[in-house]
């Protein structure tokens, strides 16, 4: 640190403290008065925007509110002030004349940022200003450290992630996208629940990690002294519940992926996945498109969305395309003519793309696809006829053996959701188990693991199912306009302070990219 940035960053530390030390000294002072300063129950009568909304109903009414102090002026022997409740702020208004002399002196103590319960009348000033003439004041909480005043919300961004709380206070757009969330994940339920999916709970440690390709963070349990992972996916456990006859399930809950961190990822991560008996990867399609544009249209009112700039209609159907017509289309390459893997390897050298000498003809053309066509699909497209050597829980595509049932919903090149036609034949699934850990072997450590109790389930007769998985922190994004995954999860993992204090710049755009 220039010797510049230091010495400002200690005048900066210097004026905290001194702020605390006046604030904890008028907090002995409400003390030595006999007011309490961290306050008791407060029955909160009615809220901001619903004063402000039907002003009608409420001039020359008594309100009881509540909220935190965000400004105050004083003006002698008046004072105004704005209070902050989950609905929004509502302008307040002292006087000395109807609190008296000792009321007003604590009114004069009040610091931004305090908590305060509020009893008066409604009015409207003479500039047409929504108020609450205060009759009667509560301190309910002081606040013995300042807000970031003057500020629309914090500008440091990793400091709006460390201290979401306080970004949370000062900026009502963060709120308001927390409040929506919230209302996404409720609709998604609502809509699930009245197409009769059955909401459960399974495991979050397994035995053996399972569901999809990725690394686990592995713990120990003592008392068993065995190692368990932190679930990856809940897949294989719906499914059980399938076969044990559940018809319809479904599932919203945290799911664990030892990898990078990005603008897309997170390695704690919210999913929902369903899974419905007697069905294919055409009934999930379906339901994933009305899925997004059911909650679109109920917590937005609409279905065209503008994310980053962009406008984006979300009315199904959804726009549709092979994995191989898409590399076709961005490239030029053909992969529908390719019969040997040196052909699949002579397409990805042309187009500079990296593969290993294990990667058979579906890999090479999974990573052909996400260098050349990902990042083009903005408009909401269904991606389908993946390989089969990258869908080991797919069902086979009977018409086109190399490939599967599958699809992968995109938006604005980002994936928002994985569904296919669950694989139910137990032969072919230990089959592809093993072919998996074939691949383990070769160096790829997040391929699948063997699941006997898995492939036991499917012996007992797994129906034809349809099975979803959509990120709910990705639809979150496109629904709030959030242009990272950060930005819609309260608080996202960040490297401890002391660890982050010593990054330099290089690591963190390492760690960005990852």
């Amino acid at each position: 640190m220039s010797d510049t940035k230091q010495a400002s960053a200690q005048e900066q530390l210097k004026d905290l403290n001194d702020q605390m030390l006046i604030r904890r000294n008028k907090l002995a002072q409400y003390e030595e008065d006999g007011i309490y300063p961290f306050g008791q129950r407060f029955v909160v009568q009615q809220h901001a925007k619903d004063i402000k909304d039907n002003f009608r109903d409420f001039e020359d009414q008594p309100v009881t509110v509540a909220g935190r102090l965000m400004t105050i002026r004083s003006h002698g022997k008046t004072a105004f002030a704005n209070i902050r409740d989950l609905s929004g702020d509502i302008q307040v208004y002292f006087r000395k004349d109807i609190l008296g002399e000792d009321e007003y002196k604590h009114v004069k103590m009040l610091d931004m940022g305090d908590i305060v319960g509020i009893e008066g009348h409604v009015f409207r000033t003479h500039m047409g200003e929504i108020t609450v003439k205060v009759e009667k004041l509560t301190l309910l909480s002081k606040s013995l450290r300042p807000l970031p005043e003057k500020w629309h919300g914090l500008k440091d961004t990793e400091l709006r992630y460390r201290q979401r709380y306080v970004d949370l206070i000062v900026n009502p757009d963060v709120r308001d996208t927390f409040v929506k969330r919230t209302k996404i994940v409720a609709k998604i339920r609502e809509y699930l629940n009245s197409h009769k999916f059955m909401e459960v709970e399974t495991p979050m440690m397994h035995a053996i990690p399972g569901g999809a390709a990725a690394r686990p963070f592995i713990t120990h349990h003592n008392a068993l002294d065995i190692d368990i992972y932190m679930r990856i996916s809940p897949e294989l456990y719906l499914k059980r519940l399938i076969v044990g006859g559940l018809e319809r399930v479904y599932e919203i809950n945290r799911s664990f992926r030892n990898e990078g961190i990005d603008n897309r990822h997170n390695p704690e991560f919210t999913m929902m996945e369903s899974y419905q008996a007697y069905g294919n990867f055409e009934d999930a399609i379906a339901l994933t498109e009305n899925i997004v544009a059911y909650c679109a249209k109920e917590v937005l009112g609409t279905t065209t969305i503008n994310y980053q700039g962009t406008e984006i209609d979300l009315t199904p159907p959804w726009n549709r395309i092979t994995m191989q017509e898409g590399i076709k289309k961005y490239t030029g390459e053909d992969f529908d003519a390719v019969e040997t893997i040196e052909q699949a390897r002579a397409i990805a050298d042309r187009l500079n793309v990296e593969y290993t000498p294990n990667d058979g003809i579906g890999k090479i053309i999974n990573l052909c696809f996400e260098d050349y066509v990902e990042e083009n699909l903005i408009q909401p497209t269904i991606v389908y006829g993946h390989p089969l050597e990258i869908s080991p829980l797919a069902k086979q595509n009977r018409e086109k053996p190399l490939t599967t049932e599958r699809f992968e919903a995109f938006i604005y090149g980002r994936e928002l959701a994985n569904g296919y036609s669950e694989l139910n034949d137990p032969i072919d699934q230990k089959q592809r188990f093993e072919n998996q850990l074939k691949e383990r072997e070769a160096g790829d450590d997040e391929a699948h693991r063997m699941d006997e109790d898995f492939v036991a389930a499917l012996e007992y007769g797994l129906p034809p199912t349809a099975g979803l998985g959509i990120g709910i922190d990705r639809l979150v994004m496109f629904l709030t306009d959030s242009a990272s995954i950060r930005d819609v999860l309260l608080f996202p993992l960040m490297k401890p302070e002391t660890d982050a204090s010593t990054e330099t710049t290089e690591d963190a755009e390492t760690n960005e990219k990852e």
